[in-house]
C-alpha cells in the first residue's frame, strides 16, 4: 500500500511538472536534441583541416572528397538545426540529420564500436520522436468517425523512438559486484523497460532525464579539462550527445508515449 501511495505521489509530481512547464518543455527538448549536431557542425568549421586530414588519411579518398565530407557535415548539421529551431521543414531537417548520423557512422567506423553505435542509434531515436512530433495525425476517412483503433505511422515512430532512446542507458550499465552498481543497474533497467513498453512513461522518462543529467554533468565535465588535451574533445562530444538523448526523453515527457504503448492500452481496459 505504501509503495502504491509513493508511486501515486510521484506520478502526481510528474503531472504537476508537466502542467507548469508544458509551454516551454517542447522548446527546451528541441534545443537539447539538436545540441550535438550544432556543436559538431561548429567543430567542423574550427577543426576543418584536422577533420579533412583524418578522413583523407583513413579512407585514402583524396583532398576533394575529404573536404566535401567536412562541408556536408558542416552545412547539413547547422542547416538542420536552424530548420528544427525555426520549425520550418522539420521533416526534411530530420531526414538530413539521419543522413549525417549514417555518414558519420561509416566514416568514423562507429559501426564496429558497440558503445558509440548504440549512442548513435539513441540519437536517431530522438530524431524519430522529433519527426513524429512534426507529423500531423492521419485524418479519418469520414469526419467524426473513429479510425477503428488503427495506429498511425506517427505512433509507430514514437514507439521506435522510445526503444532506440533507451540504448543510451545500456552503455551506462556497469557490470561489477559492488552494491551501488547492482542497484543502479536494476533501477536503470527497470526504467528503460518502462519507457520502451510505454508504461508509466512520463514518470519513467522524467526520472531518466534527471539521472542522465546528473551523470552527464559529473562524468562529462569537459570544461574542467584544458582545451588542448584530447580528453577535452572526447568529453565534449559525449556531453552533447548525451544532452541530445535528454532532449528526446523530454519529448517523451511532453508528448506522451503515443498510441502503441501500455499506457494507451490501459485506457481501453
Amino acid at each position: 500500500m505504501a509503495r502504491e501511495d509513493l508511486m501515486s505521489s510521484a506520478e502526481d509530481a510528474a503531472d504537476q511538472f508537466l502542467r507548469v512547464t508544458k509551454q516551454y518543455l517542447p522548446h527546451v527538448a528541441h534545443l537539447c536534441l539538436i545540441s550535438t549536431f550544432l556543436e559538431d557542425g561548429i567543430r567542423m568549421w574550427f577543426q576543418w583541416s584536422e577533420q579533412r586530414d583524418y578522413i583523407q588519411a583513413t579512407w585514402s579518398c583524396g583532398y576533394f572528397l575529404a573536404s566535401s565530407f567536412v562541408l556536408i557535415n558542416l552545412i547539413g548539421q547547422i542547416g538542420g538545426c536552424v530548420l528544427v529551431l525555426s520549425r520550418n521543414l522539420v521533416q526534411y531537417a530530420c531526414f538530413g540529420l539521419f543522413g549525417i548520423i549514417a555518414l558519420q557512422t561509416v566514416a568514423y567506423r562507429i559501426l564496429w564500436d558497440l558503445k558509440f553505435l548504440m549512442r548513435n542509434l539513441a540519437l536517431g531515436g530522438g530524431l524519430l520522436l522529433l519527426l513524429a512530433e512534426s507529423r500531423s495525425e492521419g485524418k479519418s476517412m469520414f469526419a467524426g468517425v473513429p479510425s477503428m483503433g488503427e495506429s498511425s505511422p506517427k505512433q509507430y515512430m514514437q514507439l521506435g523512438g522510445r526503444v532506440l532512446l533507451v540504448l543510451m542507458f545500456m552503455t551506462l550499465l556497469h557490470f561489477d559486484s559492488s552494491f551501488f552498481s547492482i542497484l543502479q543497474n536494476m533501477v536503470g533497467t527497470a526504467l528503460m523497460v518502462l519507457v520502451a513498453v510505454g508504461l508509466k512513461t512520463k514518470l519513467a522518462a522524467l526520472t531518466l532525464v534527471l539521472w542522465l543529467l546528473a551523470i552527464n554533468v559529473y562524468f562529462n565535465a569537459f570544461w574542467t579539462v584544458p582545451a588542448y588535451k584530447p580528453m577535452h574533445d572526447f568529453l565534449k562530444y559525449d556531453f552533447f550527445q548525451t544532452t541530445s538523448v535528454i532532449g528526446g526523453l523530454l519529448l517523451v515527457v511532453a508528448l506522451g508515449p503515443g498510441g502503441v504503448s501500455m499506457d494507451e492500452k490501459k485506457k481501453e481496459w
